[in-house]
């Protein structure tokens, strides 16, 4: 962890950061851990009408606290709808989802993904839980948001081991040229030592700002691929009193994912 900070801990700031991409009145389509989290934060403080959707076929509920799966009864809560792992994706691939939020493994510089394995398919060093609906979020997805909790060499790389789920794929229209929506991608990327987005010419990663703490130094010694970085960084805000409470007391008070 390079945040010096005290008050709270990475997971904690990554879920607050999650959080601040979300807009009220948008819907978001949220993987497991993390993603919930800031999903929760953001309904809980600046976006009450965020839609929230969920896998399994819970659309639109107002979490009470942590849903541990994208399928357990805390998804359902208050919903407009319990419905269906099929009318959520064909939700999705009819553009009604604003936002995607997944997790990964590793990433290279135009934003694709693995949750698979790695190392080689066959024999691979660690076996990933796979895509489950990622590949359908981020296809979809008008933006698509990922959270990397430690970005370094290994996981910043320029090829991935597999790829589970597409970025930009290989640069400028190689998402149209592959039959995915048009004006869809990656939009932020979240990591332990700032926040990135893409370059509109190029599709790469694109520093945005940096966590309280990092130096430029640590971005670039913990990737493998060249990010741009624009003449002028800003910093990333903190989370409040406010947010740490609502994280600690009301969506994640087992320390379940956050931790104590």
């Amino acid at each position: 962890m390079s945040i010096k900070q005290s008050k709270y801990n990475l997971r904690e700031f990554l879920a607050f950061s999650g959080a601040r991409v979300l807009e009220d009145k948008k819907s978001v389509f949220v993987g497991t851990g993390l993603p919930i989290v800031a999903a929760a934060l953001a309904q809980k403080t600046h976006a009450p009408n965020l839609l929230i959707v969920f896998e399994a076929g819970g659309l639109g509920p107002q979490l009470p606290e942590l849903a541990i799966s994208v399928g357990e009864s805390r998804t359902f809560h208050r919903a407009i709808a319990a419905s269906s792992m099929h009318d959520v994706m064909s939700l999705s691939q009819a553009g009604y989802i604003d936002y995607g939020f997944l997790g990964a493994a590793q990433m290279d510089m135009y934003g694709n993904i693995n949750t698979t394995v790695i190392g080689d398919h066959d024999l691979p060093q660690a076996r990933l839980p796979g895509s489950g609906g990622a590949n359908d979020v981020a296809s979809f997805s008008h933006k698509l948001i990922i959270i990397i909790a430690n970005q370094s060499k290994r996981t910043f790389v320029n090829k991935l081991d597999f790829l589970t789920t597409p970025g930009y794929l290989d640069g400028p229209g190689a998402r149209e040229r592959a039959g995915l929506p048009k004006d869809t991608g990656p939009y932020r990327v979240i990591t332990q030592l700032g926040i990135y987005g893409f370059d509109e010419g190029t599709k790469r990663l694109k520093l945005i700002s940096l966590h309280p703490g990092v130096s430029l130094g640590e971005v670039k010694e913990n990737s493998s691929f060249g990010i741009l970085i624009p003449d002028e960084v800003e910093t990333s805000p903190e989370p409040t009193d406010e947010d740490l409470r609502i994280l600690r007391q009301e969506i994640d008070s087992a320390g379940i994912v956050l931790g104590k």
